[in-house]
């Protein structure tokens, strides 16, 4: 009965064209040995205890993006812990973790599976409909996928990496090749920096490498751009209880590329890196770039920035930014990302809440929400799916 039921609300589901995962397999990973869930594509309420293994779920939904997952972890850290060798029955061989799921598009259903590489050690192996993919960026050109997390509810008041990883994240969604310019620009800047550090600081080599870097880089800066004035347009119109969020973009390739062509951009970085190799040198990185880039993000109402803002207000916000970027990516690609949130329902009152799951009910893609206590998704009973999550094991809840 509960399989027929899941079968109906796939189907409905995919008729009506939601962005969705039908299906779901875990294998080694985190403190799952196995796990097979089969979905419909309304949203996916996990609940039970601290450590139970819901955000392990959400992190595993979130390798269906390019990257290296919600938690940004080393790929063998999610490995299941297994017997040690010679505890291990016989004729099983160590393997890493692996991922497979079917999702529900505008555009067809696509097959995903991805894991780790045991024999590579960090290095993630990808298919696509059972072809091997080279790289990870085309994960991004299938499927959109974003998140917010409870270390996220720090993310205005610590440093500038977390914001540039969560608006790489939402460029992404906008434009799939933000991802191999960014990891194109981040190994290039590491490799100078290697070389400016250990040598041979080959003039001819540092200048290919600082050409790599200049037009990666202004790439990297020129999809930020675009993203942040489009969100912050999106934002500025938002309706309803979450505070209205402005966004500009802070760094000096940022600012000249609102005064000159994204060509002569590249050769004033190029130039910039290399009249500034001694003093990276001393300094042990590059003081110019992309990577020194920050989102700045504003209460529109109160005119205050989101760092003096209180801990309600920021979570708030976050979720503004996110249901905005959900309505953008949908009007730019044709279809909404997948929205992963983790604790969602702290620090948030009972209406707000009530605001954001009629929010994700309209959104036409599936959000996964995770929480201790029950009781707080309600208002969401007759229209998601409840998953009861206790030791590595999942089951469906009625009530």
């Amino acid at each position: 009965m509960l399989a027929e039921a899941q079968e109906a609300r796939r189907s409905a589901g995919a008729a009506v064209g939601r962005v969705g995962v039908t299906r779901l397999s875990l294998t080694d990973f985190r403190n799952y040995r196995e796990a097979r869930l089969t979905l419909g594509t309304e949203p996916v309420v996990l609940t039970g205890p601290n450590g139970a293994g819901k955000t392990n779920l959400l992190e595993a939904v979130s390798f269906l993006a390019p990257g290296r997952g919600l938690r940004g972890a080393k790929l063998s850290e999610i490995d299941r812990r297994q017997m040690p060798p010679d505890n291990r029955p016989p004729g099983r061989a160590f393997r890493g973790w692996a991922v497979a799921a079917v999702v529900a598009t505008r555009r067809g259903t696509v097959r995903v599976g991805t894991g780790r590489d045991v024999m590579a050690g960090e290095r993630r192996v990808i298919r696509i409909d059972g072809d091997p993919m080279r790289s990870q960026a085309v994960l991004g050109e299938r499927l959109g996928v974003v998140w917010l997390t409870p270390s996220m509810d720090r993310l205005f008041t610590e440093g500038p990496s977390g914001r540039r990883r969560f608006l790489d994240r939402l460029v992404l969604g906008i434009e799939p090749a933000h991802a191999s310019h960014v990891t194109a620009y981040e190994q290039a800047l590491r490799e100078r920096a290697r070389l400016l550090r250990d040598g041979p600081a080959d003039p001819a080599w540092l200048s290919a490498i600082e050409g790599v870097m200049s037009e990666r880089g202004v790439a990297v800066a020129a999809g930020r751009c675009e993203a942040v004035q489009r969100l912050d347009r999106v934002c500025a119109e938002a309706e309803g209880p979450f505070p209205r969020a402005r966004l500009t973009l802070v760094g000096t390739v940022e600012d000249w590329l609102e005064t000159m062509p994204a060509l002569a951009a590249e050769e004033r970085l190029a130039a910039a890196l290399a009249a500034n190799r001694h003093g990276d040198a001393q300094a042990g990185g590059t003081l110019i770039g992309p990577h020194r880039s920050d989102l700045a993000v504003s209460l529109a109402e109160k005119g205050i920035a989101a760092e003096l803002a209180s801990t309600g207000e920021q979570k708030a916000l976050l979720i503004s930014i996110l249901l905005a970027h959900a309505k953008l990516q949908r009007a730019v690609r044709g279809e909404p990302p997948l929205l992963l949130l983790d604790e969602i329902a702290a620090h948030l009152d009972a209406s707000r809440r009530a605001a954001l799951f009629e929010a994700l009910l309209q959104v036409d893609s599936q959000a996964w929400l995770t929480g201790t206590d029950e009781a707080l998704f309600a208002p969401l009973r007759c229209q998601a799916q409840f998953l009861s999550v206790h030791d590595g094991n999942v089951a469906a809840t009625f009530s």
